[in-house]
């Protein structure tokens, strides 16, 4: 079956490419390949590949950015998936899409599963997202099967990531303030990966089209970025003093710039088989830096 992938360069893409070309034939695409915000291309590049699954990993993905380049972010994270959408019902493509914890308002401790519906993004990026998000319901699952799947915290190779972000900084500072009051989950892009292809590889009957939460697997109050930070260093055997601060601490100094993060980002998985444990996935990646 026809695959394409797009986003194909980045963090998540590059992932994507590596699992599914192993038994797939796989089209990857970004930028240069196809402009996802132009209808006209898009229909074209689909009229001629007939893809049978379309794999969204293409995103404007820079969450303080967003707050100034809001329209930028919209097109990318909103409007393009419509088009995108448009183009699988004409040519009986599945799409398959990626959102965020960031849709949600982070209000709730207990965290979101997948019948939960989104409201009041505290971020620019969270409402390009939702965007999106909406851009495929008001289609529907009856005009277009698709696969939203929702992540957070998401880290691997081929992208800047908080785990390379905290090594780097590790290895120039003794102490590193990291913020200890946003809960959530982190996601290695080799494990969203194999988590797609079981779905787009299995049986329709039991993996229904529709939404699909996936994550590594923490506690279920999640954990923090100091939580986070504190085990990347420890594995890493970085002797550095990790010092919690809030959020209002960290935002501070960076100016009206810096993006609101929710506080409670917890995506629950109620559908798929659960991903292997947060720290494993991360040792993992902190030994060879990529998937196996």
């Amino acid at each position: 079956m026809a695959i394409i992938i797009l986003g194909a360069k980045g963090m998540l893409g590059r992932a994507l490419v590596d699992v599914f070309s192993r038994d797939h034939d796989v089209l990857a695409w970004d930028q240069e390949e196809l402009d996802i915000t132009d209808a006209d291309a898009i229909y074209s590049r689909f009229h001629e590949m007939r893809p049978r699954f379309v794999i969204n990993a293409a995103a404007f993905t820079d969450v303080d950015g967003a707050e100034v380049n809001t329209r930028a972010a919209n097109l990318v994270n909103g409007t393009a998936v419509g088009l995108l959408a448009e183009a699988c019902i004409e040519w009986g493509s599945t799409l398959v899409h990626y959102s965020t914890d960031y849709v949600f308002d982070g209000e709730n401790p207990k965290g979101y599963d997948e019948d939960w519906m989104p409201t009041n993004p505290v971020n620019a990026y969270g409402r390009s997202k939702l965007l999106g998000e909406q851009a495929l319901w008001r289609i529907g699952l009856e005009r277009l099967p698709f696969y939203l799947i929702r992540t957070s915290w998401l880290y691997g190779p081929h992208g800047k990531n908080f785990v390379d972000t905290m090594l780097k900084l590790g290895r120039e500072q003794k102490e590193i303030r990291v913020v200890n009051d946003q809960h959530g989950k982190p996601t290695y892009t080799y494990d969203l990966a194999h988590a797609t292809l079981e779905i787009v590889s299995g049986d329709e009957e039991k993996y229904e089209p529709g939404v699909y939460h996936v994550t590594n697997e923490t506690p279920s109050e999640g954990i923090t970025w100091y939580d986070f930070a504190f085990e990347i260093f420890r594995l890493a055997r970085l002797p550095v003093r990790v010092a919690p601060i809030s959020s209002e601490e960290f935002s501070r100094p960076a100016g009206p710039a810096r993006a609101k993060r929710p506080r409670y980002s917890i995506l629950t998985n109620t559908k798929l088989f659960r991903r292997r444990p947060w720290e494993e996935a991360l040792q993992e990646y902190l030994e060879t830096g990529s998937g196996n």
